[in-house]
């Protein structure tokens, strides 16, 4: 196996020359001698814009070492044939690895337009920090992504992909700096990672520009610590096709505006979804991010009234622990878009501890006003089919603003199985049951 260090081909790693074309040099010659090592070693801050990875490479950025994305967009290249730009990139390779305990900096902090007190204004051309189309056997492991300007780990299409041991630290005010976005992939394994990001930490997706990988199905996520502005873990909204087979385990959400997500707005359909053993803490912010504090949230809901929209489907959750600013949230655009829910032993903890006013219904994108004033239970169901509450609990803190009321709300439900339900309204004596369908 061929290794070869950047500064044998010219890296100076000061941070201010620009590097892109030693270490694509460094790249290129590893692939023409069968594939190997590309070290990046210790001790160097390497200005890049793009690199391209090609098959049977291995990028390791050594302990000590920083791979920093340049501030300037012409320094970053189209991506394959699409209009994206990244930081790094393959396509249609196989057998790629980036590794070594160092740092890639995606330098988002160069790409703010306007920087507001509670999210940023960015500038309309920012590339992705790494972008993979095409390419099996991925691995990416034991290393830091920081500062991503935009989805700082994009996959599409790819296929047999493990992300390990690895630490996502965005700005938490940043938008669209996504974690780790899955679009159209087979076999993915995302394990014991750490992602903090101002929108979605790990996102699955079917997006349109992508449609010739088909479905995006057998996703694991195991282990992981997971705090966002957006949604700690988001289902759907790109949707162009199905989204299923999916399984998230023993992980823990803090500090989020939306904790678990299944959000439907197009033609195909997301089924086979299991959520268990995880800890949820949500927490209300400003409008600009979508969420309104839910620690669970299912919706089917066309982005606008003229478009088509598929089903939400077999989906579960079970052992959740809540505690947030808001409840769990389940609503079709009719009953027959969400159909067998099962929530069993989730328990939900509602109290208010953040200065942001609460009280209302957050289903963006959707046709007409987004944010609908409405009071909030520990569980809210509307317009849906065969949904089981097994074991579930709801239960009020300390601080009780007046616009939390029922445990339990549901209209529209045809088939709803209560069992071993516990919880009584925030305000017993002013509340009783709503239900309807």
């Amino acid at each position: 196996m061929a290794c070869h260090n950047v500064r044998e081909f010219g890296a100076i790693g000061n941070g201010s020359v620009n590097d892109t074309l030693a270490i694509q040099k460094a790249i290129d010659k590893c692939y023409e001698e069968g594939g190997g090592r590309v070290v990046v070693p210790s001790g160097g801050v390497y200005l890049t814009g793009t690199l391209v990875l090609k098959s049977n490479i291995e990028l390791f950025v050594e302990r000590g070492a920083t791979i920093l994305g340049s501030s300037n967009i012409d320094d970053y290249s189209n991506v394959s044939s699409t209009r994206y730009r990244a930081l790094i990139t393959a396509c249609d390779s196989s057998d790629i690895s980036i590794t070594g305990g160092g740092v890639i900096d995606g330098n988002g902090r160069m790409f703010i337009e306007t920087a507001l007190p509670y999210i940023y204004r960015m500038r309309q051309r920012r590339p992705f920090t790494i972008f993979l189309i095409g390419c099996s056997n991925v691995t990416i492991h034991d290393v830091v992504l920081r500062d991503g300007a935009l989805w700082t780990i994009r996959l599409s299409g790819c296929k047999d992909v493990a992300i390990s041991n690895t630490r996502i630290l965005n700005d938490l005010k940043l938008p669209n700096n996504d974690g780790i976005d899955v679009d159209r992939c087979h076999n993915v394994q995302i394990s014991n990672c750490q992602i903090e990001s101002g929108d979605d930490c790990i996102s699955l997706k079917a997006c349109q520009e992508t449609d010739r990988f088909g479905p995006c199905e057998n996703i694991t996520v195991t282990g992981c610590t997971l705090v966002s502005t957006s949604a700690a873990i988001a289902i759907g909204c790109e949707a162009r096709s199905p989204i299923r087979n999916a399984v998230f385990n023993s992980c823990i959400i803090s500090s989020s505006h939306r904790g678990l997500a299944v959000h439907l707005s197009e033609e195909s359909d997301i089924e086979n979804i299991i959520f268990s053993n995880i800890i949820v803490e949500t927490r209300l912010f400003h409008e600009d991010w979508w969420g309104m504090a839910e620690p669970i949230y299912i919706t089917a809901i066309p982005w606008t009234a003229q478009h088509t929209i598929g089903h939400v489907r077999h989906v579960r959750f079970s052992n959740i622990l809540c505690r947030s600013e808001n409840g769990v949230f389940i609503k079709g655009w009719d009953k027959s878009l969400i159909d067998d829910i099962l929530l069993e032993n989730v328990r939900v903890e509602l109290d208010k501890w953040s200065k942001w006013p609460g009280g209302r219904q957050d289903i963006r994108p959707c046709p007409g006003e987004g944010l609908l004033d409405h009071p909030t239970s520990g569980f809210y169901i509307e317009n849906a089919q065969n949904v089981t509450l097994r074991n579930c609990e709801v239960v009020w803190g300390k601080n009780l603003p007046e616009y939390f009321r029922h445990a339990l709300d549901y209209r529209n439900v045809d088939n709803l199985t209560l069992e071993n339900f516990k919880g009584q309204a925030a305000f017993p004596e002013k509340c009783e049951a709503i239900h309807s369908g």
